[in-house]
């Protein structure tokens, strides 16, 4: 098959078995390789959902600039379906972001606004979006997209990447384990993989110190997880049990799962690592957990998996590398 664009290869993304970090008799642990996108990451579907969409229903036309805060994925993920449609795109960022991700915005033709005061709780995100608000006054037929309100993100979700989870498995998830920030994708899968387990059992993945679940505000160093505000997509009745992950359990988290699987993959999946295997002992015989691993390894050269940055954000520790690892 030849597609028309790169956005018609977004999605149909595989699911694998992670039996050699979880090597547990009747336990299945399975993720979903949501970096294997063609923009790299899992946002590659709201955004080209979310810009379809407008095309469609007129909201967006051939003179519209969009607008958005993102700490890297959606933002990349925005310039590239922008640059299909013609569309003109600014991404306001702050220092936290990647120098890898912010170099990819660059090179795919997206304006770039960064900001560099820190908000009330020591994070950037109402900055980057106080910013957001004044080149809305300015860019004529701007448009913010808005990702933590936008009804289309969860959408995106529920109709899309839910609907291959159910298409791909041979029987339903008992659980679900995602990282949130927007709570889009978590809101989106709950609600489509409940259609086949009304039982499911849904597990948020946050960062210690993002306040959306009413935690303590506090400096969180990885991009991609948690927010320093609540996301008006929060549907907290669709979410069972929240699980906190600190900075240094998603570093841990990331290289285990290059250890043990040869998974080269971002922060957040990292953190999905750190918090399944705080799970463990929650988990009854023949239990099967599904999650999602957002994006790739590459784009976190530069903070996760660099010493330097590490020991200068965490200070200098071991990593828990297995074993057979450090022989190698």
């Amino acid at each position: 098959m030849i597609y028309e664009s790169v956005a018609d290869c977004i999605g149909q993304t595989p699911l694998v078995y992670l039996r050699r970090l979880f090597p547990y008799h009747e336990l299945e642990v399975i993720a979903k390789l949501e970096f294997l996108n063609p923009g790299g990451s899992i946002k590659d579907r709201p955004a080209r959902f979310i810009v379809e969409q407008g095309l469609k229903n007129g909201m967006i036309t051939p003179q519209t600039h969009l607008i958005e805060s993102s700490s890297g994925n959606l933002g990349i993920a925005l310039a590239m379906i922008a640059r299909i449609y013609n569309l003109a795109f600014t991404c306001v960022v702050d220092p936290k972001i990647s120098p890898m991700n912010l170099r990819i915005l660059k090179q795919l033709g997206a304006g770039v606004e960064m900001v560099t005061t820190a908000d009330d709780q020591g994070g950037y995100l109402k900055t980057r979006i106080q910013r957001v608000q004044e080149l809305l006054h300015y860019i004529p037929h701007s448009q913010w997209i808005n990702q933590y309100a936008n009804q289309l993100n969860w959408q995106a979700h529920y109709s899309h990447t839910g609907e291959e989870i159910s298409t791909q498995l041979d029987r339903a998830p008992d659980c679900l384990v995602v990282a949130v920030s927007t709570t889009g994708t978590i809101l989106g899968l709950a609600r489509r993989l409940r259609r086949d387990n009304p039982n499911l059992r849904v597990i948020a993945v946050d960062a210690v110190g993002s306040v959306i679940f009413g935690a303590p505000a506090g400096p969180r160093e990885i991009p991609g997880i948690g927010a320093s505000r609540v996301p008006e997509l929060l549907c907290r009745d669709e979410i069972d049990e929240v699980v906190y992950v600190n900075d240094r359990e998603s570093i841990q988290g990331c290289h285990d799962l290059v250890a043990r699987e040869g998974i080269f993959a971002g922060g957040s999946s990292g953190s999905v690592v750190a918090a399944v295997q705080k799970l463990l002992s929650t988990f009854p015989p023949r239990y099967r957990v599904i999650t999602i691993f957002p994006d790739r390894g590459d784009r976190y050269l530069d903070i996760v998996y660099n010493d330097e940055w590490v020991s200068s954000q965490l200070g200098s520790y071991e990593l828990a590398f297995p074993s057979w690892k450090r022989k190698n």
